[in-house]
């Protein structure tokens, strides 16, 4: 990965975007980003109830064939709950692990009382459970117990006189959004980054640069691009729905982080995927993704020589590829994900090989289907007539070996 693209990537990933106050990323570091490469016919489209956003390739061309590519924009982030007399900040550690979150540096982001719709940042807190090892209950002590959610507060290192009052008066108040203080930086490993918001800044960024390299190719003659930027994902991929309804798009994929299987601690007994770090992006098969849409993401990947491996999903992806069904829209839907460690803690690792994979595989799959039928481009009616037909499947018979003859 080139030096300029990592540090764009790290300028996503950074972005305080908490769910629900996702601008930050998506008109702050992603709309600007956009307008520098965006050809003259492009659109950029924004909304009312969230801080979605999308790209249009082809805003006055609504019946033709549309490809939605989507990164979330929102991280997951802890939430104030209440304030303690003794100045303490209790927190809602949300989707993370408890024990992962002790210790370590966080920004509390809340709006001036004074001032409604101007926000203040405050730095240098840290969340904590315990105060020292010399508190905690023995079976903490010896790895029997662990931290509970409820355990958890930002410490502001109050002091003197009503630090309850202190507080108060900072104007904080209960759902003001908590998140990591990590940018992301290079791993020891080659090629390998660490930092917090891996999930899913990663999307977004591979979303963009899909949508960089189709205006470095002067557009798309036959496809309408759709580079969707959403909200919402970590509460119930809210904002990708919306999405879809607004755009109807005929193919619909999600981009989001996958786990590194392989790597992961204590889990071998689980039978997972063999999917890890450093052996390109992921397809997901299974639950409502498209097995045509997968046939034709594969071809295009092997063909192009862009690694991919396969994993599965039951009843539902967990990804934004979601988006079209749960809003009632017919599209073929994928779900592309991204190998990391360490999901939702503050020290999510990946591999930039991994990154640049997903990004060349959604942009060769967007050119061969702006390609087919004689530069003509994919028509509806082709994903309507292409489900596979397992009836149709042929016998696959057990071949025995051929005869060794130099074997007595």
């Amino acid at each position: 990965m080139s030096p300029d693209r990592f540090e764009l990537m790290k300028r996503i990933l950074a972005a305080p975007s908490p769910i629900g106050l996702e601008a930050a990323m998506t008109c702050g570091v992603l709309e600007p980003q956009l307008k520098g490469f965006q050809l003259p016919t492009w659109k950029i489209h924004k909304f009312k109830g969230n801080a979605s956003i999308v790209l249009d390739t082809a805003p006055d061309a609504e019946d033709a064939f549309s490809v939605m590519v989507i990164g979330h924009a929102d991280k997951i982030r802890m939430q104030v709950r209440s304030i303690g007399e003794d100045g303490k900040i209790w927190v809602n550690s949300d989707s993370m692990l408890p024990a992962t979150l002790i210790g370590h540096k966080a920004l509390l982001f809340s709006e001036d009382p004074q001032s409604p719709q101007s926000w203040r940042k405050i730095s240098g807190g840290t969340i904590e459970a315990l105060g020292a090892i010399h508190f905690a209950d023995p079976k903490l002590r010896t790895g029997e117990a662990g931290i509970k959610p409820e355990m958890l507060y930002l410490e502001l290192h109050i002091h003197g006189e009503d630090k309850k009052a202190q507080v108060d008066a900072l104007g904080i108040r209960p759902g003001d959004p908590i998140l990591f203080d990590r940018p992301i930086e290079n791993g020891f490993a080659p090629d390998t980054f660490s930092g917090a918001y891996l999930d899913n800044g990663l999307g977004c960024f591979v979303t963009i640069e899909v949508a960089r390299l189709i205006a470095e190719a002067k557009g798309l003659k036959n496809v309408r691009f759709l580079a969707a930027f959403a909200t919402h994902e970590e509460i119930g991929r809210f904002g990708s729905r919306v999405l879809a309804e607004q755009f109807r798009p005929d193919v619909c994929i999600g981009v989001d982080v996958a786990h590194d299987f392989v790597a992961a601690p204590g889990i071998a007994d689980r039978r997972y995927e063999p999917i890890e770090m450093a052996k390109g992006y992921t397809l997901t098969h299974g639950a409502i993704c498209s097995a045509e849409l997968n046939s034709i993401i594969t071809q295009v990947s092997t063909q192009h020589g862009i690694p991919v491996q396969h994993e599965l999903a039951g009843r539902d992806t967990g990804t934004d590829a979601m988006a079209a069904v749960l809003a009632a829209i017919d599209s073929a839907a994928a779900s592309i994900g991204i190998p990391t460690r360490n999901m939702h803690t503050i020290s999510e690792s990946a591999h930039t090989g991994d990154v640049d994979a997903a990004i060349y595989a959604i942009f060769e799959m967007l050119r061969y289907m702006d390609a087919l039928n004689n530069g003509q481009g994919i028509n509806h009616q082709q994903l309507r007539d292409g489900h596979p037909r397992l009836d149709q499947s042929t016998s696959l018979l057990h071949q025995q070996p051929a005869p060794n003859p130099n074997r007595d």
